[in-house]
């Protein structure tokens, strides 16, 4: 589990969720999972730590990593479970997206 942090974005080797800097914003950041909000570095990465731990095999509340979720979501003003609820349900979106993007790519001679 790798979350690689530039000057501009955030990527993971775990899920397909990402941050960017926000456009025209020098200490604003956007991440995938949490549309229309505003985050600052800090709270940007917590986002991806999240989405990196949410593909996690048998997450719940007896997971061992469980009261990390808990405060990191708690950060974001998520409870635990919102959280990883909402990093599942959008990577499960962004992946329909991008096949069906993949299908319409007239580069890809389809």
């Amino acid at each position: 589990m790798t979350v690689t942090i530039t000057d501009a974005t955030m990527t993971s080797d775990q899920t397909a969720h990402t941050a960017r800097l926000a456009p025209g914003h020098q200490h604003l950041w956007e991440v995938f999972w949490l549309p229309g909000r505003a985050l600052d570095r800090n709270s940007a990465i917590t986002a991806m730590t999240l989405a990196d731990l949410a593909g996690e095999a048998d997450l719940n509340e007896q997971h061992h990593l469980w009261p990390f979720i808990q405060g990191w979501a708690a950060e974001l003003g998520l409870t635990g479970s919102d959280a990883i609820n909402q990093t599942s349900r959008t990577a499960s979106l962004r992946q329909q997206h991008d096949r069906e993007r993949e299908r319409t790519d007239p580069e890809a001679g389809q």
